[in-house]
């Protein structure tokens, strides 16, 4: 790479530890990219430093020794989210989200690339401090979500489908219950896709009393998996606490009622802002 000024070589700098978060990056590989003293990296490491942490973008570490370096990790301070998960309720009050039955109209904002990076971000600073090996969740609409969160905390994802597929080779397949008919649904996970006692990371787009949820909390125990924790963008609040299958999740937003006759979508932020 070609010699650059301080200021240019700032902007390179910041760039790749944004695009590498969560790696530990060896000081000498950007000395070796610059072509630059080590010490004058560490200058420079101290300035991004500063400016992640005083505008509220995350945490610049730095390890010594010989098998040191630097590691940027993702997070988003509590009153830069809760603005977010605002205007998200915002959005998810107009009054033409709703559909027949008194279902809430949401694919357009999981379609959203810079709306699902911005809460990708909250669930992933909710989780920073935890183990986690993969992001997982079922098929189709948790996908944009699922794949935010796993770009902030650098981790692959992990899709569990609602049909088997051929392509996806052999596969373990389990029924759970969901929805408010208690219906029975089925979802599988590849073999491959998912090694033995993985530490593993569930969202979601929508949870209403969790059923789909431990399924996948199920299915994980066929791996002898962990469950790092669960994060959903929506909760359903008017689901009874007796009623709910999980109790250890965070959520972004709590739609409290839908009133088809009236229009009127009541929506908050969701538990992660409750403390």
């Amino acid at each position: 790479m070609k010699k650059l000024k301080r200021s240019e070589r700032l902007v390179d700098m910041t760039q790749y530890l944004l695009s590498e978060p969560h790696r530990l990056i060896p000081l000498t590989t950007f000395a070796e990219r610059y072509g630059a003293a080590k010490s004058s990296i560490s200058e420079d490491l101290a300035i991004i430093k500063d400016v992640f942490e005083s505008e509220g973008l995350g945490e610049l570490q730095t390890l010594a020794g010989a098998a040191g370096g630097v590691r940027y990790t993702p997070k988003l301070r509590k009153d830069h989210a809760l603005r977010f998960a605002e205007e998200l309720c915002q959005q998810l009050q107009q009054s033409d989200r709703i559909l027949p039955g008194g279902y809430l109209y949401m694919s357009d904002l999981l379609g959203q690339p810079s709306l699902m990076n911005e809460a990708g971000k909250i669930i992933a600073t909710a989780f920073s401090d935890r183990d986690i090996d993969v992001v997982m969740t079922v098929e189709t609409k948790g996908i944009p979500l699922a794949y935010a969160t796993a770009a902030q905390l650098n981790l692959p994802v992990v899709l569990v489908r609602r049909d088997h597929q051929v392509t996806e080779g052999s596969a373990v397949s389990i029924n759970y219950v969901s929805g408010s008919h208690k219906s029975i649904h089925t979802m599988s996970l590849s073999r491959r896709a998912l090694k033995e006692r993985s530490k593993v990371l569930i969202v979601d787009d929508f949870m209403k009393a969790g059923g789909t949820i431990q399924g996948m909390v199920d299915l994980l125990g066929e791996f002898n998996a962990e469950v790092a924790g669960v994060g959903v963008l929506v909760e359903s609040g008017s689901v009874e606490t007796d009623e709910r299958l999980l109790e250890d999740y965070i959520s972004l937003a709590m739609l409290s009622d839908v009133d088809a006759k009236t229009k009127r979508i009541t929506v908050k932020p969701g538990n992660y802002f409750a403390d």
